[in-house]
């Protein structure tokens, strides 16, 4: 396998410049350049030089044994002086050495995966935790991260597998006297995996949620305030507003982290009856984001319904309370009232949500979870039927193991592999 390197921390100015090289040279590239390395995992300052004897910079350098570093190869770590002209010029002295290369967008981690270190969904923590931008994002990552749902799939796994061997062991037995009936456990082993594969699919849905961000859709009629509230939530002029009914012609998308949580506002057109035909369309897509969203924040004037039925968890307010002489349950974008009160409420609802969450994140997990779970149906209706069947139902048996294999990458990934790895950074 190729040596590879490339930086390993941002690009631009800052305090320290991070260089990874990986692979089976690159502990004697490292000593070209700065002779002879600290022992394994205990960093040590060393004088970096190029060819020539010129000196590059100074620089704390840490290595890594095989099995024992994030790739599971040997590693070197420089930690440089944070200039850009630094990092180019250790950069352009290990593009010259015999052997190595410049890591591709991924790599780094693909190895990892390759040589064991990490399976298909912790690679995908990784992922989510190198774009996490909310509290939320960041404690559901370091769940994948640290295999939680690897483990699931092990336990699982074990289960299934326990089941196949006591029905191929009556399979063996199919003429003799079978000295304990296995039926019983197996049906128990069985049961138990689909409900906790059902529990985990029920969780997936919320999770995505999690990673792209909840939608919140204020709605209600044409200059209630939804576009002032709008502005009020984000803190700018995020959306135009004017007396005019009828200003906001489409859907217009705030991202906001509430309690840790990630959320996009929609600010939608008003709902009206119009002849406008871009007013029209403005209020068809309200309408559909309304309906798609997780909550929905109405406001009406009194004496007003909503012009779509809430859905539980909804919150009703009513508009323009600076204008009210009764404030209750009112809400004003312009001056501020009920503001605070309604992202405590929003923040509340979602949160709720969120603590039904799993360790599954991602729709590949949950079509690998379904097709296990429809695999175990097939074989315990197979198992009513009697001994006859008992070579099929272990063949459904084994291909629920075949997608719970997939769920961690160990077959059936190649075709996904490219895709998951054109997200990360070239260093990662």
């Amino acid at each position: 396998m190729d040596t590879i390197f490339a930086l390993a921390s941002a690009q631009g100015k800052a305090g320290v410049a991070v260089v990874r090289v990986s692979g089976p040279g690159a502990w004697d590239a490292a000593e070209s350049l700065c002779g002879a390395l600290p022992a394994p995992r205990q960093a040590g300052l060393r004088l970096l030089k190029d060819p020539s004897g010129t000196r590059l910079d100074e620089a704390l350098v840490l290595a890594f044994e095989d099995k024992a570093s994030f790739t599971g190869e040997r590693v070197v770590e420089l930690q440089l002086h944070g200039s850009t002209a630094v990092a180019a010029a250790v950069l352009d002295v290990l593009g010259h050495i015999d052997g190595l290369r410049h890591a591709e967008p991924g790599e780094f981690t693909r190895r990892a995966l390759e040589n064991g270190r990490l399976d298909l969904a912790q690679v995908e923590g990784l992922a989510d935790l190198i774009d996490a931008e909310t509290e939320a994002q960041r404690r559901q990552a370091l769940r994948v991260l640290s295999g939680d749902l690897g483990n699931r799939a092990e336990l699982w796994r074990g289960d299934l597998i326990r089941a196949a061997a006591l029905i191929e062991a009556t399979i063996d037995f199919a003429d003799e006297e079978v000295p304990v009936d296995v039926s019983p456990e197996v049906r128990d082993l069985l049961s138990r995996t689909r409900d906790s594969l059902n529990s985990e699919i029920a969780g997936v849905s919320v999770a995505e949620r999690v990673r792209t961000g909840f939608e919140v859709a204020i709605i209600g009629a044409p200059n209630v305030g939804k576009s002032t509230l709008l502005n009020a939530l984000a803190g700018r002029e995020a959306a135009i507003t004017s007396e005019y009914a009828g200003t906001t012609r489409d859907v217009i998308e705030v991202r906001m982290d509430l309690a840790g949580v990630p959320v996009t506002l929609l600010d939608t057109a008003g709902l009206r009856e119009t002849q406008d035909h871009v007013e029209q369309i403005g209020i068809a897509r309200a309408r559909e984001r309304a309906l798609a969203a997780d909550l929905r924040v109405f406001l009406v004037e009194d004496g007003q319904a909503p012009d779509i039925e809430p859905h539980d968890g909804d919150i009703v307010l009513r508009a323009k309370g600076d204008l009210l002489s009764d404030k209750t349950g009112a809400i004003s974008g312009a001056t501020g009232l009920g503001v605070s009160d309604l992202i405590e409420q929003v923040s509340s609802v979602l949160c709720h949500k969120v603590a039904d969450i799993g360790v599954a994140t991602r729709l590949r997990h949950k079509m690998s979870m379904e097709r296990a779970v429809e695999s175990l149906q097939q074989a315990d209706q197979l198992l009513t039927l009697g001994h006859d069947h008992s070579d099929l139902a272990a063949e459904e048996l084994r291909s629920a193991v075949r997608a719970l294999d997939a769920l961690v990458g160990r077959v059936d990934v190649e075709s996904i592999l490219d895709e998951i790895f054109s997200s990360f950074c070239i260093g990662k």
